[in-house]
């Protein structure tokens, strides 16, 4: 996993992460925590970035999802959503928008971990293959 901090002095993104599930000291932080070390598992080379006054991002060739925390829910927004298949109906906040769509995960509610992990993996794939897409569509010009 990686980190991306833009100056010395600041804290890297992952202890800024750190610190947010530190100060939530009930069951948001925990589920947080959770969200993160799943991600984490799908992909090992997920980079960690601190953005929008400070929502935890998830990135791999762009973002995968955010993880924001009220005081009901904590949220996973994927950047992508709309374009992921999600055969285990994970995805139940967002549903109208053509980009992304959302997991509310409230409190006492189990995650899914075996179809979170397959949808962040889609996730990333997807990503990957947008990236790999648009390099071979670009044509050399000529002389």
């Amino acid at each position: 996993m990686e980190n991306r901090t833009s100056g010395s002095n600041e804290a890297s993104p992952s202890k800024l992460i750190d610190a947010k599930i530190d100060a939530l000291d009930d069951w948001r932080g925990e589920t947080l925590a959770r969200i993160r070390k799943l991600i984490q598992q799908a992909d090992p080379e997920v980079i960690e970035e601190v953005k929008w006054r400070g929502v935890p991002v998830w990135e791999h060739a762009g973002i995968i999802c955010t993880g924001e925390v009220y005081k009901a829910v904590v949220k996973t927004t994927f950047a992508k959503g709309a374009s992921l298949e999600d055969p285990s109906g994970l995805f139940n906040s967002s549903l109208e928008g053509n980009t992304r769509r959302a997991i509310d995960f409230r409190e006492g509610e189990k995650i899914d971990e075996e179809a979170f992990i397959a949808l962040v993996r889609a996730a990333v794939a997807l990503n990957t293959s947008v990236r790999t897409g648009a390099r071979l569509q670009k044509k050399p010009k000529s002389a």
